[in-house]
């Protein structure tokens, strides 16, 4: 113990300035192929002149450039993306560009130099101060590459760094088609730039530079892909003293000199180090370093199960006293294990020896035009902990996602099931008049399976370190070709990672036997409520889907003013709203009263969007274990100005989904069975639950009580219990016009743990009762708790009727815009009369001059200080 103390005590006494890293990420220029008639040589050099040359964005893309420098309209409003050239009319050469970028880095003595990039699409050349750095083309979307630049420096340290990137070589025809006629697919890029049925296309297919470009120095060797994997044996309670785990680390060590370097290799978790004395030789090597037992570990939990605990781990490579590299990770310790369920005949998750009802969400990518930022990241996947889901599935058609949604993930406890790029709709699973290319072609897409290869292993290495990665799949709906899912299943994962579950694809009946015929996955189309708790679907399905259309203020940000009108989806609706790809409502709508304008509709949307999804998890959550091990909704989450399939909208506003999602996925939940009204709980924590408090009352729409049952009980863990029917119950009532149900989950000090409100409609389905309400009036006050934090009080008087679906929002008092983002942790909410509710909001607005808005179904539209 002495000797590792004094081994301590010296390492923190070396010289650690060793390693710089730093991204080139402003002051790049650029300019069309078209207007610049020089080749690389010239252009990277200083001498050169670029007056007259464009401002970039990097990272960033050819067309994100334009669209900064105002050279093309915002492609997300309106018709505009109709106003910009599509490169299959143009041809590549329009979205062919040079990137410029001048620096300062010079190195001395022993000290190396890498020029990083993490993302070029799609195919790169590199020159440097009049010298040419990639011998070989750099191609493909999605690879790293990096490049040793000493001998490239500059001895005056001013360096200038050109980039020439090009589209991708078969762009394909948007023909409307899902990936256009498919041949964007022939390369290895993001398929959904060619149009989806939730996206118009994207003009310059994504071309640039589009994600960091880094540089960094260091002392002689380089430290690379350091993997690190941990064990966690046996069956685990969090926020209990744990047994020990298994850390288990190796690193890649580039030595570019021409000696072989020694030293220690060394690294440190939880006040602990681990060291081996290594020589590495003047060449690439994989050092293993001795397991680390760590006692008594804080571990890492999905959202809902546990804390979401994380270590830093430093790893160094020490040489005569001098730090020579070093890296700095941050690692969950978690064990995720796969094991079949003979009942479901579904596989079920593992985590830390507990399973996990898996309630998912499917993600697209952040931003269509990649538009990425570690705060927009933070915002999305943290909505998707609010909605209580605990894993996000990235889906195969756009980008293996960046570390920095994964760091996200790690945070909020978001399990992550990431595909390969292959979809079945551009990859030859179907027969499609919409593709230039037949079936038996579009199954070997790309065209260069060696590339992917590498893209592959590259991309395993990036991202493999996340707690919250926990299974691969080949692709979306459709295996890889055999010459690429074979070395991904039996070489690239077993050596490069080895822990994770591999799906051949994301429908496959090793994840979910499906014995009900179809292509496995959906329905997705707006559902009557009953039949997610009716019709039994595959037992761990990867896209079960509805709807999602914002509310009014959202609908504003991109729907010009003369194109909001309440759309009609039986005749043909408005052009715009076509466009976004809007989906039919009416049906759904017209029982609230037909929708007599834009605000009416996308009110009457927000009921229907509530319903629909709290429905969707309550129904799979009531068969938890008897017909499903999970479900992942097809989707959560829009990158672009799209009209369907969302809980917020690309601004970061929620709509009434995000809350009925949420709603229905509480951890420990109250529930009403709508096909025989048992009064239902879900407990899906890991401990049991014991006196509980079921209550349940019926309201009429003035607001009269009827008081029916309360009964003790309790609840096992991880399980579903059926408590009492309400039926005869409701017979009784007079439901001419409808009634709301309250239902209650007490503990013994009679705090609610679990609030349930229904509205149900009249015996022939409508909502005759809603549509003549009276108006409530709520007594509202908000109060700045923190810099980051507001609590709003609501309270409805005794003699009122229920206070109903009421959206709170926070704004900016002069202009009345909402602060987005913002999380709530209740919305459309509805306050019974002689309660209040109490809702805490959460921003990140540098401000403290803020406001409230409030308005509600029967609730008058209302702006509210803040004390």
């Amino acid at each position: 113990m002495r000797t590792m103390l004094l081994f301590l005590l010296i390492v923190g006494s070396l010289n650690t300035t060793a390693q710089e890293r730093y991204e080139l990420n402003r002051g790049w220029l650029c300019s069309s192929i078209k207007e610049v008639k020089a080749d690389g040589l010239q252009i990277s050099n200083s001498n050169f002149s670029l007056n007259n040359w464009m401002p970039a964005t990097v990272p960033g893309t050819v067309l994100t450039t334009l669209l900064n420098n105002k050279k093309v309209p915002d492609p997300f409003y309106g018709m505009n993306n109709e106003k910009i050239a599509d490169i299959y009319n143009t041809g590549n050469e329009h979205y062919t560009y040079w990137f410029v970028k001048d620096f300062n880095e010079k190195a001395t003595g022993s000290e190396q130099v890498w020029l990083q990039f993490r993302g070029i699409n799609y195919k790169a050349e590199i020159f440097l101060n009049g010298k040419k750095v990639n011998a070989k083309m750099h191609e493909g979307m999605h690879l790293r590459a990096t490049y040793n630049i000493t001998k490239l420096l500059s001895s005056t340290g001013k360096n200038r760094l050109a980039v020439i990137v090009y589209p991708p070589d078969f762009p394909g025809n948007p023909n409307g088609g899902q990936g256009g006629d498919g041949t964007i697919a022939k390369g290895l890029t993001t398929q959904y730039t060619a149009g989806w049925d939730w996206i118009q296309p994207i003009r310059d297919r994504n071309t640039g530079i589009w994600d960091k470009v880094t540089i960094e120095k260091t002392k002689g060797i380089n430290i690379q892909n350091p993997h690190v994997v941990t064990l966690v044996p046996g069956k685990r309670i969090p926020d209990a003293r744990q047994q020990p785990a298994t850390i288990k680390v190796s690193v890649e060590i580039e030595n570019p000199t021409a000696k072989p370097v020694s030293g220690i290799l060394q690294y440190e978790i939880a006040g602990k180090a681990v060291r081996k004395n290594v020589t590495i030789s003047a060449a690439h090597t994989v050092v293993q370093l001795p397991d680390l037992t760590l006692e008594n570990p804080k571990l890492w939990w999905p959202n809902g199960y546990g804390k979401q605990d994380l270590y830093p781990l430093n790893i160094k490579f020490i040489s005569s006293n001098q730090v020579l590299d070093q890296e700095n990770l941050t690692i969950g310790i978690r064990q995720i294990d796969n094991i079949w369920n003979a009942h479901t005949r579904s596989m079920g998750a593992y985590v830390n020896g507990q399973k996990i009802f898996i309630k998912g969400g499917n993600w697209i990518i952040s931003d269509a035009m990649l538009r990425f930022s570690d705060a927009r990241y933070d915002a999305e996947v943290r909505y998707h902990k609010d909605m209580n889901l605990n894993l996000i599935r990235i889906w195969g058609g756009a980008i293996l996602e960046r570390p920095e949604f994964y760091n996200a993930c790690d945070k909020y406890g978001l399990l992550v099931f990431q595909d390969f790029w292959f979809s079945g709709d551009c990859n030859g699973r179907w027969v499609d008049p919409m593709k230039k290319e037949d079936q038996w072609t579009r199954r070997n897409y790309p065209d260069n399976h060696p590339l992917v290869l590498t893209a592959i292993e590259d991309q395993v290495k990036l991202i493999r370190n996340h707690a919250s990665l926990a299974f691969w799949c080949g692709g979306n709906e459709i295996t890889p070709p055999d010459d690429i899912l074979n070395p991904i299943k039996n070489d690239i994962l077993p050596r490069l990672d080895g822990t994770r579950k591999f799906f051949d694809f994301s429908n496959s009946d090793e994840m979910s036997y499906n014995s009900i015929g179809g292509n496995g996955d959906g329905p997705y189309g707006i559902q009557n409520p009953e039949s997610f708790w009716s019709v039994r679907t595959f037992p761990y399905n990867s896209e079960v889907g509805s709807v999602g259309v914002g509310d009014y203020e959202s609908l504003e940000r991109f729907i010009p003013k003369e194109n909001m009108i309440a759309p009609q989806f039986k005749n043909k609706p408005d052009s715009v709203w076509d466009y976004h790809k809007y989906i039919g409502y009416d049906q759904y709508i017209d029982p609230y009263g037909k929708a007599k304008d834009a605000k009416d509709f996308a009110m009457k949307a927000q009921l229907v969007n509530y319903d629909q999804y709290r429905a969707l998890m309550e129904g799979f959550s009531n068969k938890m274990w008897d017909w499903y091990t999970g479900s992942i909704i097809w989707k959560t989450q829009n990158p672009w100005t799209a009209l369907r399939g969302q809980m917020y909208d690309y601004y970061l506003d929620p709509n009434a989904c995000l809350y009925g999602l949420r709603k229905g996925s509480e951890p420990l939940h109250v529930m009403m069975n709508p096909l025989d009204s048992m009064v239902t709980v879900v407990n899906n924590g890991l401990i049991d639950r014991n006196n509980l408090m079921v209550q349940a009352k019926v309201y009429d729409m003035d607001g009269k009580d009827y008081f029916y049952s309360r009964v003790f009980n309790s609840i096992g863990a991880s399980s579903v219990r059926r408590f009492f029917p309400l039926n005869d119950f409701l017979k009784k009532l007079d439901k001419k016009d409808g009634v709301f149900v309250s239902l209650k989950l007490l503990n013994e000090k009679q705090q609610t743990l679990s609030e349930n409100i229904y509205w149900l409609a009249d015996k022939d389905g409508n909502y005759k009762g809603l549509q003549s309400i009276k108006q409530a009036t709520l007594k509202i006050t908000a109060v700045k708790k923190s810099k980051a934090k507001v609590e709003v009080l609501l309270i409805n008087q005794q003699n009122n009727p229920v206070a109903f679906f009421n959206r709170i929002a926070l704004i900016d008092p002069q202009t009345g815009k909402r602060i987005l983002p913002a999380f709530y942790d209740d919305n459309y909410v509805s306050v019974l009369p002689g309660e209040s509710k109490t809702i805490t909001i959460e921003h990140t607005e540098p401000t403290d001059n803020l406001a409230l808005e409030v308005y509600g179904w029967n609730v008058e539209r209302q702006k509210v200080a803040i004390q």
